[in-house]
Parts: C-alpha cells; structure tokens; sequence
C-alpha cells in the first residue's frame, strides 16, 4: 500500500488564509480550506492523513471548530497528524494534544455524553429510551437519546441553537404529542460513521406530564 505523500493541511477564513499561509512553514504539500469547507477538509485529512491539521484560532474555538479537532482525535488513523492552532496576525501556536485512548476512539468523543441535567436543573427523572418513537423538531426528524417529562436529550441533522423555540411532536402507536419547547444547550457533532448533526437538550414549556409519561414508561430501556 502506497503511503500517503507529506501534506499540511491549513483550515481559516477566506480573509486570513494569506496571512496563514506565511506563517506555515512545514515541508511538503500545503492544502488549504475556508472555514465553510471544514467537511470538504475533513474528507480529505481522512484520506490523505497530513502530518500537520492547522486551524485559525478563532475557527477553532467555534462548535464546527471544535468538532472537526474532536472527530480528528477520535480517528486512530489519524494519530500520526499533528493539529496545531495558530492565529493570522501572531507567532504563538497552540498544540492539541491527544488524550489517552482507553476505549477506543469514544474515550475521546466527550460531546456525545452531555445530558439535558448539564447545568444541575433536571427536575423529573430522566430514562434512556430505545428510539423506537417518531419524534419531529419543527417538522424535522429526530432522535431521542434520553427523554423525561420535562425535556429530552435529541440529535438531529437540522440546526438547533440554545434558546431557539422549536414545536415537538412525538408518536407512537398507543398515542401523540404536539407541545411547544425551547433548545437548553446544543453542540454540533461530526461522528466518524455517519453526516454532521447536532446534539441538543430540550425543555418542553406546554407539554402534557401524563401523556409524555407514557411515552418515557413505553419505551424506556431496560
């Protein structure tokens, strides 16, 4: 199998990339991205395995930012490239270091374990349900990781932001529920196994306790 040849690949705003461009020094083949294209970007790093993954700094601390160093990290393919932080108008870099792995890539993937109590208010119990339910978020498909009659912990493909009002509807064969709710938190992920989706907790503002109750007591996992 032919090794991959020595690339950087350098990841910003259209505006710094010249500035960036200066201020990477590596040997070896410089391929660069817009912030907009971190999933072009992230395509290729898989496939072309670069010695070094430089991220603008302030593209770094966003949620893509952040997710495209975590889904790096997670990678075991990926352990040889080096993900550096730099900034457009100063010589200091920041290197991410990876954590030890002792679970395989999802002792890494810290996102994934947020939980709708993340700020100590869950205020009714809280039950892993087994997803065998509709459940729509303005129309849009979701999933319901965990679920309560207050709120539920969701992924969805769609865009969810903390404090965005959403309708919810969830559904099953013994009943359904539409009520109104409000994104508590929310995180974008991009998992090693399937496209971008965000991760998020809801707060359910006018839903029926009772009704909601027996979805959380139907399809609750053992």
């Amino acid at each position: 199998m032919k090794t991959p040849a020595s690339c950087t690949v350098l990841i910003g705003a259209a505006d710094l990339l010249p500035a960036l461009k200066e201020r990477t020094s590596e040997s070896g083949e410089l391929l660069t991205f817009t912030d907009v294209e971190a999933l072009h970007a992230l395509e290729v790093i898989t496939k072309r395995r670069p010695n070094v993954v430089a991220l603008e700094r302030l593209f770094a601390i966003t949620p893509r930012g952040a997710a495209l160093i975590n889904r790096i990290k997670a990678d075991p393919t990926l352990e040889q490239s080096e993900i550096r932080v730099i900034s457009h108008d100063s010589d200091r870099m920041r290197i991410s270091l990876r954590q030890p792995r002792q679970g395989g890539p999802a002792a890494v993937a810290a996102p994934a374990t947020q939980s709708l109590d993340q700020r100590g208010t869950r205020r009714a119990p809280r039950f892993k349900v087994a997803g065998t339910f509709g459940a729509l978020l303005d129309g849009n498909p979701a999933t319901i990781i965990d679920l309560s009659t207050i709120g539920a912990q969701v992924v969805s493909s769609a865009v969810l932001k903390p404090n965005q009002v959403v309708r919810m509807a969830l559904s099953d064969e013994k009943n359904q529920a539409r009520f109104n709710a409000a994104v508590a938190w929310a995180s974008f992920e991009i998992p090693p196994n399937s496209g971008p989706r965000y991760r998020a907790g809801i707060k359910f503002v006018d839903a029926d306790e009772e009704v909601v109750g027996g979805f959380c007591q139907r399809h609750k996992m053992s």
